[in-house]
């Protein structure tokens, strides 16, 4: 269930970003992400998967030679010229689902160092499973746990409770002893 929510949560805060947007495809299908640049300085693009960055894709734009990640060897093609590529991803699998980015590297000269600078055609995938053996069917065993995980913590929430106002009512405030001193004022009172 927490797989579930983490992945909407994702798909808000990645539809909040200003990617091209969040994009559903079948199991088996395909999907292309295209990474755009205005500028035409760039050494090399980078395109990564998720959260933990993932490398899907490290295309060097001078010598185009292109090393692809292990989870996507033979299911990656791109085409275009560079900086301007099309990435194509086949045979795509519900471990694809997640955001994808492009980054390009460039060296600044003004600073003697390479700098990432964000691409355009960012996007989220979501694969459907319409393969029968990742699809969870839901049972009324959930229903029945949750209902009684529910129940139990409203149980301990009172008990608790309970607890509590019994201890408040055994505690013993401080009583007035009566006493038969009296009590005479010593000051001298008298005028002259």
């Amino acid at each position: 269930m927490s797989a579930v929510y983490l992945k909407l949560i994702t798909v808000l805060c990645v539809s909040c970003t200003g990617s091209s947007g969040v994009v559903w495809r079948d199991f088996g299908g395909d999907v292309t992400i295209q990474c755009r640049s205005s500028e035409t300085d760039q050494q090399s693009l980078i395109l990564t998967m998720g959260l933990c960055e993932e490398l899907a894709l490290f295309k060097d734009g001078r010598s185009n030679k292109s090393n692809i990640g292990k989870k996507f060897s033979g299911r990656l093609e791109f085409n275009g010229d560079f900086p301007n590529v099309d990435i194509l991803i086949k045979k795509l699998t519900s471990n694809d689902t997640g955001t994808y980015w492009c980054t390009y590297t460039r060296f600044n000269q003004e600073f003697f160092r390479s700098e990432n600078v964000p691409g355009r055609g960012s996007l989220l995938l979501v694969v459907t499973a319409t393969d029968t053996t990742h699809r969870c069917e839901p049972s009324k065993n959930h229903l029945i746990l949750s209902v009684g995980i529910c129940a139990a913590a409203l149980l301990a929430i009172f008990l608790m409770w309970l607890i509590l106002q019994a201890k408040l009512c055994t505690t013993k405030k401080p009583q007035r002893v009566a006493t038969n001193d009296v009590y005479e004022d010593m000051r001298g009172t008298t005028r002259r």
